[in-house]
């Protein structure tokens, strides 16, 4: 009886440390109180999210190709291409338009109908530097009054830079530019090579003036950045009419 009872005493013993012996309370740490500048991050700008960093978005100009320059009109035969330079150092279509506007045919005596020439090319000084302006001549498909003989008055594209290039040499977007324009006119209108020609080539005068690279400029050929020649399409000639020096 009395074992029974010692075993009972374990066994009580035994319950207790178990149960309620062994229960210990955790022990949490309290939350830091965080002050001023202390804070964690404080005076940080927060890191987003990869997901949320997204390459710049870059817009490129649209490629322009072909013939910008394509008239609306019935084309003229053109045989030549002939380049000039102004002689100054700034101008545009309109202020050459005027000065020409005041000139007279050395044989009729008739007023200038304005601008002798195809295209303009600026140098930054009245016009954006390689800025390639059409005039009325060339919308029109009208002869030009730019040679001082009537073949390349007749039948050749005038295209004059302004600036002096008995001084210096056109700028680099001057010469990119004209480049480009005597490129695609010999393409779509079939002109060689050797019948690009500065105007001293025609008549006496310094003019495109002795630091133009006109051997260069001759040789260009149309870029193919700019498109396939529509050498498919029938192109129909205005014949010349009418006989003028201007």
């Amino acid at each position: 009886m009395q074992k029974v009872g010692y075993w009972m005493l374990c066994l009580v013993a035994i319950t207790w440390f178990s149960v309620g012996g062994c229960q210990r309370q955790s022990v949490t740490s309290p939350e830091p109180i965080w002050r001023g500048a202390n804070r964690p991050g404080f005076g940080v700008a927060p890191v987003p999210e990869p997901q949320a960093i997204q390459p710049p978005v870059v817009s490129l100009p649209p490629l322009i190709t072909g013939n910008p320059w394509k008239p609306s009109v019935p084309l003229r035969d053109w045989k030549h291409i002939v380049i000039h330079h102004t002689a100054s150092e700034s101008g545009n279509v309109e202020t050459i338009n005027s000065a020409h506007l005041a000139r007279k045919d050395s044989k009729t005596g008739k007023a200038w109908l304005g601008i002798g020439y195809h295209f303009l090319i600026g140098n930054g000084n009245g016009m954006a530097d390689g800025e390639i302006e059409p005039t009325f001549r060339w919308r029109q498909q009208m002869h030009g009054a730019h040679a001082g003989v009537e073949e390349y008055n007749q039948h050749g594209i005038g295209i004059c830079l302004v600036g002096n290039f008995e001084n210096h040499r056109p700028s680099s977007a001057q010469l990119a530019a004209v480049k480009r324009l005597v490129g695609v006119l010999k393409s779509e209108y079939h002109i060689s090579s050797s019948k690009v020609v500065g105007h001293r080539s025609v008549k006496s005068t310094a003019c495109p003036g002795k630091l133009f690279p006109l051997d260069e400029i001759a040789q260009t050929n149309d870029l193919p950045l700019l498109g396939k020649r529509e050498s498919e399409l029938q192109l129909q000639f205005v014949k010349a009419e009418g006989s003028t020096l201007e």
